[in-house]
């Protein structure tokens, strides 16, 4: 019996109809399986993820390989998004195996949820290198049965890698010298004519992106910002950014940034949103200005939800066929735009009668001319008219459920980017998307993980925390308002006392409280597609050090600092939200600008959040004391103090000197 038909998951969702008797991780699912004596086949996946879904036509929805799979299994199926915790712990098994891992992951686990085997996609007949899948799953039954010592022996290898990932030798706390020396030799690993890192496949890396530059600020490093802006300038030329309506899908398959993998992730945006309002700050670039803003027209036209809050995905397939919601053909162009409109557009965004993706094409600008002022409007013009014919379209579906860390790093994201690019309806869109998360998500001062359609998953992760804490910050920052430091304050409670490991100093993925116990308790530390928690939370409170004089949040986050340095000197580039909450710990400044400033506060909040924490000094008390506990500097109502490490600037009374005050503090702290 298949049991999905009251799953709110839309990934659950989307496997109720298949012949497979499905049950949902749950202690019921694992008990049936001990009852039966029988192995787990464990398949976690997302909505939005192509190969689930070709998996999923090919063997799932057959009823002779449902049959083989009912009378050998018992079968679970979980969205890796609804719970990242199952997700982690397996593809962690599948790695300490030497695979590289991916979706859908097929794992296979005894009848106590141990894993002894596994993989990803396999296909129903032999091919691609990989056994059929009937063939796989009647050897892993019969060897179950008949060979009890190798699955023993496999469990307890693989059990054994699982427990050796989360310790990590004390190491001596990261430096300065130490960001320097990583930033140095960062540009040895971009591409040097395509950006971004490495080769096909090639994703956007944003933490890493977000260290580069921050180094290059830094070390005034020119070849370093030349390097970040060229990844940013070709990702947006390129076909992985919808030209039509904004946003970028997962990643690139080729090098060039042109065939993408098509689903979109709010999580991608969310990070990139910053990025490239950044890059207009910094450069003044047209483009970077005109992709941030891409980004919000793609978030409010497609991914709010009733409520306010942002939607997790969409599909990468429409109609069974992945990108056919976003590719064109000449015809089709011409069929909507005048002859001269159409040879214009189809020149400058790669629309071939031979194609560049299957036969059609993926618009992009990767080998277009520069142009003109006046070209360009008309390019946008005939955009939007494109844009209104794809939407007559079948439209790939939406995975609508809310996710509380995703929604963090947009919503910090939104008033980041809102900030440096003079946009206050960005802020109020975070706002909202805030409140609505707090509703949808918030119980008892904790967080719950994801919701959708009434249903709650609870209690949340250190990651849906994190973000939201940092989020809070942010619009702490932008707004003053008191209640985002409160709900700040609330979730590093939470952290602290129900997600620290004591034996480690580090956050686990899931709370103490949790009443269903894993068979490991995992404390990941690196980045993956997500920055870590760990990362972000010491990257949160740092910042609430600074805006509030905190010396319990300094001394927590130094002291996780501290613990995280170990792995992070071995694999950097692994832990760059480490490194980015390391600099701006050590080389940000912090601003306290006097309760009568607008000006000077406005000014303050225009500077690159890479750089500065900002607080009115309504937030603080009148006088601002040295943080080296010399005298009392009187701020000042109409004044501003810019601090580095653990000293201030004189007061300041006017932007040009607040601008150049901070210059020199960063100067000095470089």
């Amino acid at each position: 019996m298949n049991r999905l038909a009251q799953a709110t998951s839309p990934y659950l969702q989307q496997h109720r109809d298949n012949p497979v008797a499905w049950w949902e991780w749950s202690p019921q699912a694992l008990a049936e399986a001990v009852r039966l004596n029988r192995p787990i086949l464990l398949s976690i996946g997302y909505s939005a993820c192509h190969w689930c879904h070709v998996m999923a036509h090919e063997s799932f929805e057959d009823p002779d390989v449902a049959a083989v799979m009912n009378a050998l299994f018992i079968n679970i199926k979980v969205d890796r998004e609804e719970r990242p915790d199952v997700d982690h712990i397996y593809m962690g098994a599948l790695q300490a195996m030497g695979e590289r891992g991916g979706w859908p992951l097929t794992m296979f686990l005894t009848p106590q949820a141990e894993p002894f085997w596994g993989g990803t996609y396999f296909p129903k007949e032999p091919r691609l290198g990989r056994p059929g899948f009937v063939d796989l799953l009647r050897a892993v039954a019969h060897t179950f049965e008949s060979q009890p010592e190798r699955i023993a022996g496999n469990r307890a290898a693989l059990l054994n890698g699982l427990a050796g990932s989360a310790g990590h030798a004390p190491a001596p706390a990261m430096t300065a010298h130490d960001l320097e020396s990583v930033g140095a030799r960062l540009a040895g690993v971009f591409d040097p004519r395509n950006g971004g890192i490495g080769g096909a496949p090639k994703f956007p890396n944003p933490t890493v992106l977000e260290f580069a530059a921050r180094h290059a600020r830094r070390a005034d490093d020119g070849m370093l910002r030349e390097l970040v802006h060229l990844t940013l300038e070709r990702m947006a030329k390129g076909g992985m950014h919808d030209h039509l309506g904004g946003g970028f899908a997962r990643y690139s398959t080729d090098e060039r940034w042109l065939v993408p993998h098509f689903e979109k992730m709010l999580y991608d945006n969310a990070q990139l949103i910053d990025l490239y309002a950044l890059m207009a700050v910094e450069t003044g670039s047209p483009l970077a200005r005109s992709v941030a803003e891409g980004i919000v027209s793609w978030l409010t036209r497609e991914m709010l939800t009733p409520e306010g809050a942002f939607a997790s995905s969409l599909d990468a397939d429409s109609e069974g066929e992945e990108g056919k919601f976003y590719v064109w053909d000449p015809a089709e162009i011409r069929a909507v735009l005048s002859p001269d409109d159409a040879a214009l557009f189809a020149r400058m965004y790669d629309i071939t009668d031979g194609g560049n993706f299957e036969g059609k094409s993926i618009p992009n600008r990767l080998d277009a001319p520069e142009t003109d002022t006046g070209t360009e409007a008309r390019l946008e013009r005939l955009r939007a008219t494109l844009l209104a014919r794809r939407e007559l379209r079948a439209r790939p579906s939406r995975d609508d459920k809310v996710l509380a860390d995703w929604n963090g790093l947009m919503i910090a994201g939104l008033v980041r980017a809102g900030l440096l690019l003079d946009r206050p309806d960005w802020v109020s869109l975070a706002a909202t998307a805030f409140s609505a998360n707090v509703s949808l998500l918030g119980r008892d001062g904790r967080l719950g993980h994801a919701a959708r359609a009434g249903s709650l998953v609870y209690p949340g992760f250190a990651l849906d925390h994190a973000t939201m804490m940092r989020a809070a910050l942010a619009l702490f920052e932008a707004t003053g308002e008191q209640t985002y430091l409160e709900h700040a304050r609330r979730w590093c409670d939470v952290l602290l006392r129900e997600y620290r490991v004591p034996e480690t100093g580090l956050l686990a993925m899931t709370s103490s409280k949790t009443p269903e116990p894993l068979i490991t308790r995992p404390q990941p530390v690196q980045d993956d597609a997500v920055p870590n928690a760990n990362g972000v939370f010491a990257d949160a409170l740092v910042r609430l050090a600074a805006l509030t004089h905190d010396e319990t949040a300094r001394r927590e986050a130094e002291t996780l600092l501290e613990r995280l340095s170990g792995p992070t000197r071995v694999s950097p580039l692994a832990h760059c939200s480490v490194l980015n909450a390391v600099d701006q710990h050590l080389r940000a400044t912090s601003i306290i600008v006097g309760s009568e400033a607008a000006e000077l506060l406005e000014t303050a909040r225009r500077l690159a959040y890479l750089d500065r924490s900002v607080a009115s000094a309504t937030a603080w008390d009148r006088v601002v004391a040295d943080w080296k506990n010399e005298a009392a500097l009187d701020l000042g109502a109409r004044s501003a103090l810019i601090c580095a490490g653990m000293q201030c600037s004189l007061p300041v009374s006017d932007s040009v000197a607040l601008l150049a005050a901070q210059r020199d503090a960063l100067g000095s702290h470089t």
